[in-house]
C-alpha cells in the first residue's frame, strides 16, 4: 500500500513537472515550432486565427490564415480576458506617477461608487489586490455580450447590477476575507476602471489611448464596438457559422480589440531592459507585475495583471493573459523573461485554439505544463500510474509466491 500511494505521487507529481509529456519540436527549433503550430491552426480553426511567434524580442514567423475572412497583421481580434493584461498595465503606469497607491484602501479613489457594506473589512481591499485577484471578491464574473443594438450601461450601473455571462444576479462584493486566497474576479477589473475614471478624470477608453496604447504605438487597439471597425475579424461560432459581434460594459475586464501587430509592439514593451522598444513603464514596474501574488494548488500562477503560466529556468515565470469569451473567442499573449520569446495567437470561431497552442509553446520554452491546461498535464499521468501500479501488484504477487514455497 505505501508504494501504491508513493507511486500515485510520483506519477501526479511527475504529470505537473512534464515528465509524461513530449513537446511539439524539439527545444530551440524556432522553424519546427511554428510548423507545428501552423499545422494545429489548420487542423482546428474554424474561423479566422492571426499566429505569431517571436525570438529574443523580434518576429520570428506569422501566420494569417484566411479561413473565411482576408486576415493580415492590421487586423483586429477581441482580445476578451486578456484586456486586464492592458487594464493592469495602464493602472501601474499611474502607481508609477504617484496617482494611485497599491496598497492604499480603494475607497480613496473611488468617488461614485463603493463596495456594499459586508462582514468583512472593506479597507482591506487594495488595488494590488484587485490586480491579483486576491481582493475577497466572491463575483466571479463572466461578463454577458450586448448586442449592437444594445446601449451599453455605465460603469456604476454595471458596478451595481453587473449582467454575467451566467445569467445569474452576481453582486459585486467581498465575500472572503482580502488578501486571504485568489479566486478570480471580473468585477475587480469593474471596479478598476472605475478608480482609474475617477482619478485621472477621463474615461477610461480615452485614458487608455492617451497613456498606454498612443505611446506604445498600438495604432489599432480600440474599445469600440468590433463590429463597426475596418478590418476587423467577424465573429463565428465553433462550428464556423457566422453569428453577430458583441459590445462589452466592462471594458476593462474585456472589451478591448487589438491586431497582432498591436501585441507586437506591447510585448516589445515588456522587454524594453533588453533594448527592444520604448515602453510607458519603467523596468523595475514591468518586473512587479509578475511577482507572485496568487498561488493554487501551491503553484504561483497570478502576478498583478498577468498570469504566470509557468517557471523558467532561472526562477522567473512565463507570463502573460489569455482570454475567452462567446461564442468562440480565444487569444493568448506569452513570454518567457529569460530569452525574450513570444508567442502571440488570436482566434475566432475555434474555442480553446489560442490557449492549446499557448500551451504547446510554454511546454517547448519550459518542459513544464502551464496551470491552465491541468487537465491535460493530469491525464499524461495515466499510462504511466497504470503501468507503474501493474508493475507494484506483480512485484508483490510474486514475493506471495516466494513466500509460500519458502513455508513449504
Amino acid at each position: 500500500m505505501t508504494a501504491i500511494i508513493l507511486w500515485i505521487a510520483v506519477s501526479v507529481y511527475g504529470a505537473l513537472s512534464g515528465w509524461w509529456i513530449t513537446p511539439i519540436a524539439r527545444t530551440g527549433d524556432a522553424r519546427a515550432f511554428m510548423d507545428a503550430a501552423i499545422a494545429m491552426s489548420s487542423t482546428h480553426s474554424r474561423g479566422n486565427i492571426a499566429l505569431v511567434l517571436m525570438r529574443n524580442g523580434a518576429v520570428f514567423g506569422e501566420h494569417f490564415a484566411p479561413s473565411i475572412d482576408r486576415v493580415n497583421r492590421d487586423t483586429r481580434f477581441p482580445l476578451a480576458s486578456a484586456s486586464k493584461w492592458f487594464t493592469a498595465y495602464g493602472v501601474m503606469h499611474l502607481v508609477q506617477t504617484g496617482a494611485i497607491d497599491l496598497d492604499a484602501p480603494i475607497s480613496a479613489y473611488l468617488k461614485r461608487w463603493q463596495l456594499p457594506v459586508g462582514k468583512f473589512d472593506n479597507s482591506k481591499v487594495t488595488v494590488r489586490r484587485l490586480l491579483s485577484h486576491t481582493a475577497g471578491l466572491t463575483d466571479g464574473l463572466g461578463f454577458a455580450d450586448y448586442t449592437a443594438d444594445e446601449t451599453l450601461p455605465s460603469v456604476q450601473e454595471s458596478l451595481r447590477q453587473p449582467r454575467a455571462s451566467s445569467g445569474n444576479a452576481t453582486p459585486i462584493a467581498v465575500g472572503r476575507e482580502p488578501g486571504s486566497e485568489w479566486q478570480y474576479s471580473g468585477g475587480g477589473y469593474l471596479i478598476l476602471q472605475a478608480i482609474v475614471e475617477d482619478v485621472t478624470g477621463m474615461r477610461f477608453a480615452e485614458w487608455m489611448q492617451h497613456a498606454v496604447f498612443g505611446p506604445l504605438a498600438m495604432h489599432r487597439a480600440s474599445y469600440a464596438y468590433i463590429g463597426g471597425l475596418d478590418n476587423a475579424s467577424a465573429s463565428y461560432d465553433s462550428t464556423g457559422k457566422p453569428t453577430a459581434s458583441f459590445q462589452y460594459a466592462a471594458a476593462a475586464a474585456t472589451g478591448l480589440s487589438a491586431s497582432a501587430s498591436d501585441l507586437i509592439a506591447f510585448v516589445q514593451a515588456q522587454l524594453r531592459a533588453a533594448g527592444h522598444s520604448a515602453s510607458v513603464l519603467r523596468p523595475a514596474s514591468v518586473d512587479a507585475m509578475r511577482q507572485p501574488h496568487g498561488r493554487m494548488f501551491g503553484a504561483d500562477i497570478w502576478g498583478l495583471g498577468v498570469m504566470l503560466y509557468a517557471p523558467t529556468a532561472s526562477g522567473d515565470h512565463v507570463f502573460g493573459h489569455d482570454g475567452s469569451n462567446e461564442p468562440a473567442i480565444n487569444s493568448a499573449v506569452r513570454i518567457n523573461p529569460d530569452n525574450g520569446d513570444a508567442i502571440i495567437v488570436l482566434v475566432t470561431g475555434s474555442p480553446g485554439l489560442a490557449s492549446s497552442i499557448g500551451y504547446e509553446w510554454t511546454l517547448w520554452q519550459t518542459g513544464v505544463p502551464d496551470f491552465l491546461m491541468l487537465d491535460r498535464a493530469l491525464s499524461s499521468a495515466i499510462t504511466p500510474l497504470i503501468v507503474g501500479l501493474l508493475g507494484i501488484v506483480a512485484v508483490y504477487v510474486l514475493f506471495l509466491v516466494r513466500q509460500r514455497r519458502t513455508e513449504y
